[in-house]
C-alpha cells in the first residue's frame, strides 16, 4: 500500500548537496505522486513516462538551488505540472489532442482504464474514474491535483502552488472542475444504463464514441432534463467520499528502476561540485527540451515558444544517449534531458541561438535573484526613428513603426508600458531584426511582471473595466524592465496594432542591472517582487523571442531564426 511521501529538511539538503542515498529516498518516495498527477493530467498518453522522467530529472538537478527545503513538495508538484504544460504545447502533443478529438486515441489504454484496472474499482468509483475522460485538458490538470488532495496525498497549499495561484482562487477552480466531473458522471451513468434511454440514443446518434468536453455538454443537456435518465441519477455519492483514502496507481517497475538510475546520473555533477562550484545557481535557469534539427535552416516550435535556430547540417539518426545536464532558458531549475528514440540528440556545436525564451511562471515574490554573470562591458550607441521619454530622455517608441538601432557591446534595458486605458486590442510583439553578432536576454526586473496585480483584479496588462491585453500563444510574459546583452548590432521595432504600447530603450551597466534585480520587494515603492536572472554566462543563455538576422520585421513572428 502506498503511503504519503515523508521527508525532512535534512534529507532535502543532503540530496541538494549530492548525497545519493538522500536522492534515492526522495525519488523513490515521491515518484508515485508525480506519476499519478502526470498520468491523470495527460489522460494516460504514451508520453507520460517521458514527462515523469523529465520531471524527476529536473527536480534532482534543481535541488541544490531550492531556497526553502520545507517547500520541497509544493515545488515538486509545480514542476510536474509545468512539464505537462510544456508537453501539451509541443507539436507532437497537438497531434495527439487532434487524434483524441477525432476519436482516434486508444481510450482503452488511458489513465482512467489504468486506475480502474490496477485499483480494482467498481460501481460509482469506477464511474468517477471513467468520467475524467470527458474533461478538457485544463480540468484534467485540476482534477489530477484535487484527486491527490482528497486521497490525502496533497495539501491545499501544495495544490495552489502547482496551479500558480493562491488558495482562494484554487478553491474556485477546484469547485468548477468538480461540477464538470459530476456532470460527466451523470453522462457515464446514463450511457451505461440498460436499456439506454431512447431520447439519449437519438442525441448520441452522431457521436463517435470518444469521450470529450464537447459531447459531455451536449449529452448532459438531455440527461439533465430527461425524466428517464434522471431515474438513474438519484443515488450519486459525492466524489469526495468516493476518492477519499483511495490508493495511487502503482508505477510500473521498469519505469521506477530507470528513473532511479537517471536520478543517480543527475546527481553526478553535484557530487563533483560541478553545479555550485562554477557559481551557477541551480534554481536560476531552466533548460528547454532538446529539438530535432530535421533540415538545415528549418524552423521548429517546442514548448509553445518560437525556436531560434542556427543553420546546421542534418543530424545523425536518433539514438538513445546518457542524460546530460543542459542549462538554458529561464524558470526555476535546471533540467537533465534524456534523449529518447523519438527525440534526436541536439547538436552541441555552436549552441548560440538554439535556446529561446519560452512561457514561464513568475518566481515567488520573496525569492532573490540568482547571481548575474558579468559580461564584458563597452559602449552602446542607440539611434533610429523614435521620440524621447519624459523620464530621463531615453529613446522612446510610442507608435507603430518606431524603431531603434542598437550598436556596440553591453547591457540594454527595454522598459514596457501597456497603455490599456487608452486602447486594448490585438497584440503584435516587438521584433529584433537585422541581427549581426549575438543578442541575449539576460534578466527581467522593474519590480514586477506585467501580469502582477497593482490593485485587486487590475494588472499592468489591463482591468475588468478596460479588458486585458492577451499575448500570442507561446509568448513569454514581459516584466516592466527587460534586460539584454548585445555584442554587435540589431534593430528593435515597435509593431503595435490594437494595443497601445510604449517602449523605452536605454544602455545600462552591469551594476545598474544588478541593482534593479536585487531591489527588495517594497509595495510603497511599487516593487512587487525581486527580479529574475536568466543569463547562464555563456552561449546557452536565452535569445529573445521574435529575433532574426533578416531585416524584414514582417518575417519575424513565429519564423524567428538567427
Amino acid at each position: 500500500m502506498y503511503t504519503r511521501p515523508t521527508y525532512d529538511v535534512e534529507t532535502v539538503l543532503a540530496a541538494g548537496a549530492g548525497d545519493r542515498g538522500a536522492i534515492d529516498e526522495l525519488v523513490t518516495s515521491h515518484l508515485p505522486l508525480v506519476y499519478n498527477i502526470v498520468g491523470r493530467a495527460m489522460n494516460g498518453h504514451p508520453d507520460v513516462d517521458d514527462v515523469v522522467q523529465e520531471t524527476m530529472a529536473r527536480v534532482v538537478t534543481g535541488l541544490s538551488g531550492l531556497r526553502d527545503p520545507g517547500s520541497f513538495r509544493s515545488w515538486l508538484v509545480a514542476v510536474a505540472l509545468n512539464q505537462v504544460r510544456e508537453w501539451r504545447q509541443a507539436p507532437g502533443a497537438a497531434l495527439a489532442a487532434l487524434d483524441e478529438a477525432m476519436g482516434l486515441a486508444d481510450h482503452a489504454s488511458d489513465f482512467a482504464a489504468l486506475t480502474v484496472t490496477r485499483l480494482g474499482l467498481s460501481g460509482q468509483r469506477k464511474e468517477a474514474a471513467e468520467a475524467a475522460r470527458w474533461l478538457d485538458a485544463d480540468d484534467r490538470e485540476v482534477l489530477a491535483l484535487w484527486w491527490m488532495e482528497v486521497a490525502g496525498e496533497l495539501a491545499r497549499a501544495e495544490l495552489a502552488a502547482a496551479l500558480g495561484t493562491n488558495e482562494q482562487h484554487a478553491a474556485v477552480r477546484v469547485q468548477r472542475t468538480k461540477r464538470r466531473l459530476e456532470t460527466a458522471r451523470t453522462v457515464v451513468r446514463a450511457l451505461s444504463a440498460s436499456p439506454r434511454c431512447p431520447g439519449l440514443a437519438d442525441v448520441a446518434e452522431t457521436w463517435n464514441g470518444a469521450p470529450s468536453d464537447l459531447w459531455r455538454k451536449r449529452l448532459s443537456r438531455h440527461v439533465r432534463d430527461c425524466p428517464v435518465c434522471g431515474e438513474h441519477l438519484s443515488d450519486l455519492v459525492p466524489a469526495e467520499r468516493l476518492l477519499a483514502g483511495l490508493g495511487l496507481v502503482a508505477v510500473p517497475a521498469g519505469i521506477a528502476a530507470g528513473l532511479l538510475e537517471i536520478a543517480r546520473t543527475a546527481a553526478a555533477p553535484a557530487l563533483k561540485g560541478g553545479l555550485l562550484a562554477k557559481g551557477k545557481a541551480a534554481g536560476s535557469v531552466l533548460a528547454t527540451k532538446p529539438i530535432a534539427v530535421t533540415a538545415a535552416g528549418a524552423t521548429l516550435l517546442a514548448g509553445g515558444a518560437v525556436v531560434v535556430q542556427t543553420l546546421l547540417p542534418d543530424p545523425a539518426p536518433p539514438r538513445r544517449v546518457t542524460p546530460a545536464v543542459v542549462s538554458s532558458s529561464p524558470a526555476s531549475s535546471p533540467l537533465i534531458t534524456p534523449t529518447s528514440s523519438r527525440r534526436p540528440a541536439r547538436p552541441t556545436r555552436n549552441p548560440y541561438g538554439l535556446t529561446v525564451d519560452a512561457v514561464d511562471q513568475a518566481p515567488p515574490r520573496n525569492r532573490p535573484p540568482a547571481p548575474l554573470p558579468r559580461r564584458p562591458g563597452g559602449t552602446v550607441a542607440i539611434g533610429g526613428k523614435h521620440g524621447y521619454s519624459r523620464y530621463g530622455g531615453a529613446p522612446s517608441m510610442t507608435h507603430r513603426g518606431d524603431y531603434v538601432t542598437i550598436t556596440g557591446r553591453g547591457y540594454v534595458q527595454v522598459r514596457w508600458g501597456i497603455l490599456y486605458r487608452n486602447r486594448v486590442g490585438p497584440f503584435l510583439p516587438a521584433t529584433w531584426t537585422g541581427l549581426k553578432g549575438k543578442l541575449f536576454h539576460v534578466a527581467s526586473g522593474g519590480g514586477r511582471r506585467m501580469d502582477d496585480e497593482q490593485a485587486p483584479g487590475v494588472t499592468w496588462m489591463g482591468s475588468p473595466e478596460t479588458g486585458f491585453v492577451r499575448l500570442p500563444r507561446g509568448q513569454q510574459q514581459m516584466w516592466q524592465n527587460e534586460f539584454y546583452y548585445l555584442d554587435g548590432r540589431v534593430t528593435f521595432r515597435n509593431n503595435e496594432s490594437g494595443t497601445d504600447i510604449d517602449l523605452t530603450v536605454a544602455p545600462r551597466t552591469w551594476q545598474e542591472v544588478w541593482a534593479d534585480l536585487s531591489a527588495r520587494p517594497d509595495p510603497a515603492r511599487g516593487i512587487v517582487r525581486y527580479g529574475l536572472t536568466r543569463d547562464t554566462g555563456d552561449d546557452r543563455a536565452p535569445v529573445p523571442q521574435y529575433a532574426t538576422r533578416a531585416a524584414n520585421p514582417e518575417r519575424v513572428p513565429q519564423r524567428s531564426r538567427v
